[in-house]
């Protein structure tokens, strides 16, 4: 039938179809289908942040709701995402929230992240062993508006060594491979970073965060606004199942292991050590948003320098965290999700 059909023709149809092929094509392989609901959240892979990953792998299957985990190369490109309505939800290290809110996003803390999971480690064989004896470094902390950055320099400025050392901001994955090769002489990050380096043998430990700051926190979850106002049902099972997340975690470490260090792009026995190594190891259960903590973290950050004024009138919203049920987490990953 085709060959009867002029040439001129004949091409046109076999290119429309081909079109149409593709196109469908690409649909079936880059977007969800069915009846479930979508949501995206922007992480970075460390461990403050491990319900990302858990959420996705639980969701794919046996969950009306698909939380889709976005990891991200560096938090100032988070922010713009979710400033931007890219992303739903953002595993955000927490003094960059304030610095959101102070810009006018309409956003809310609902959620905060694994805690005791952030390391100090210095280069081996400087003989640095205690805070004192960072004068003179090169550190590297994951940002400026980040809670390493504020809790090493509230500590140095007291022994008044503010500025005699070099604070640099980089990328967290960056941070090995420039200890190692001696553009550094310390970094302090969220784990596994700090771990690669301990593990490899090319580092020392100086602190656990926990040891200078027991009330440390890393990265907290927000939303924005209008996610709350317009769908709260969901907000509230993506709490629930983040924290819940972390309960299922520590009870099944070993497929723990396996989705992070598949998400992660990190070898098993390295997210398993970094899990593990600390005494007492990493928290799960202080994932309620305090407004007195915030406070404090604002209060911080004026006395340093990197905002000009405290407020953070209608950032906290710990109703969501606050009414999480515990009840009925397995074996099996798909318990995280609430009933």
């Amino acid at each position: 039938m085709l060959s009867k059909i002029a040439l001129p023709w004949r091409i046109g149809i076999i290119s429309v179809s081909w079109l149409v092929f593709i196109s469908f094509a690409h649909y079936q392989l880059n977007f969800e289908h069915g009846s479930k609901k979508n949501v995206y959240m922007g992480y970075m892979p460390v461990i403050t942040n491990l319900a990302a990953p858990l959420l996705d792998y639980a969701s794919k299957e046996n969950s009306e709701v698909r939380f889709n985990a976005l990891k991200f190369s560096s938090f100032s490109e988070m922010g713009e995402s979710l400033r931007n309505g890219k992303i739903d939800a953002a595993f955000i290290i927490a003094p960059l929230s304030i610095v959101l809110k102070q810009q006018g996003e309409d956003i809310k803390i609902v959620y905060i992240g694994n805690r005791h999971e952030s390391t100090l480690v210095v280069r081996k064989g400087l003989k640095i062993r205690s805070l004192s004896d960072l004068a003179g470094s090169k550190i590297a902390v994951p940002s400026r508006f980040s809670g390493h950055n504020i809790t090493l320099r509230k500590h140095l400025k007291k022994l008044g060594l503010a500025d005699k050392i070099n604070v640099v901001e980089m990328n967290p994955p960056d941070m090995a491979s420039a200890l190692i090769s001696g553009s550094l002489d310390a970094y302090f990050v969220g784990e596994p970073f700090p771990s690669k380096t301990l593990k490899s043998g090319d580092a020392e430990l100086l602190h656990y965060v926990e040891e200078i700051a027991p009330h440390f926190i890393c990265n907290l979850m927000i939303v924005r606004n209008d996610f709350i106002k317009k769908d709260p049902k969901t907000v509230k099972m993506l709490v629930a199942s983040a924290a819940r997340a972390g309960f299922w975690a520590k009870n099944h470490l070993d497929k723990t292991v396996e989705i992070a260090a598949e998400y992660w792009n990190q070898p098993p026995d390295l997210v398993r050590y970094a899990l593990t190594a600390r005494k007492g190891g990493v928290l799960f259960d202080l994932y309620q948003p305090k407004e007195t903590e915030i406070q404090t973290m604002a209060n911080d950050m004026v006395s340093l320098g990197l905002i000009k004024n405290n407020n953070i009138a209608g950032l906290v919203d710990d109703e969501f965290a606050k009414n999480v049920d515990f009840n009925n987490i397995g074996d099996d990953i798909h318990t995280v999700f609430p009933k």
